[in-house]
């Protein structure tokens, strides 16, 4: 079946197209209605070397780096995320979806403070309340192991929580997906009825009844009547032809 064929199909066919696409279209505005924007901030720190570990740097900390600070950003990226850290910051006024984790391609222990959820306002107050917890985190990590203060591990945010960005991704892939689900159940409809059409417009396709297709009787006694003449005329001849 090529493109024209398909073209007719469509065509003749439209009664049962159209009220699919006309279905697809208010799916696809349930969709739209249904999923919301979501909108995500970020912020950008990174974990610095302690104040007795820079005095051969002038005091600089950008100068003094470590593997173990990336260690460190690590551990505490996984405790932001953990049960009881989701808990805590629930109770502080976060709101969303957060993550913490370690920067893509990062070269040091730099780290992503995001947030994301539906209303920009409170995407960005939990962000900053993230930003500030992580810091508190991580001065008591260091605290529980008795660190002093000019040896522990500081935290300095490179970039600040951002103005929230609509992220329409996930949205407009459910809106896709809800256009071609319709569109193809509505071709499937339409090609389906046309199966059927066609099935039963095919020539032969009803036999006729036994009745009408059978001889009609022949008249009552015509037959056993004509036989019997047919004796009668053989016996009379016989009987001619054996009197003297």
């Amino acid at each position: 079946m090529d493109l024209a064929e398909i073209w007719r199909v469509m065509r003749r066919r439209w009664y049962v197209l159209l009220p699919g696409l006309v279905l697809t279209a208010a799916l696809i505005a349930g969709v739209y209605v249904l999923v919301p924007v979501e909108y995500r901030s970020q912020s950008t720190v990174t974990l610095l070397n302690s104040k007795k570990a820079t005095v051969a740097f002038d005091g600089n900390p950008f100068l003094s780096t470590q593997a173990s600070l990336t260690g460190m950003a690590d551990g505490l990226a996984r405790n932001l995320n953990s049960d009881d850290s989701r808990a805590d910051l629930k109770s502080r006024g976060v709101t969303g979806e957060y993550e913490a984790k370690i920067a893509d391609n990062a070269q040091g222990p730099f780290m992503w403070l995001s947030v994301t959820g539906t209303d920009p306002a409170a995407v960005l107050k939990s962000d900053e309340i993230f930003t500030k917890y992580a810091e508190k985190r991580l001065q008591e990590f260091q605290a529980q192991q008795s660190v002093t203060a000019e040896a522990m591990i500081r935290m300095a945010t490179i970039v600040p929580p951002q103005k929230p960005e609509a992220q329409t991704k996930t949205r407009l892939q459910y809106l896709i997906m809800a256009g071609a689900l319709g569109f193809v159940l509505s071709l499937v409809a339409t090609f389906f009825v046309e199966a059927r059409r066609r099935r039963s417009d095919k020539p032969g396709r009803h036999r006729p009844a036994p009745a009408e297709s059978a001889e009609p009787p022949a008249p009552e006694g015509s037959g056993s009547g004509a036989r019997s003449g047919t004796g009668d005329s053989r016996t009379a001849r016989a009987s001619a032809g054996a009197s003297p």
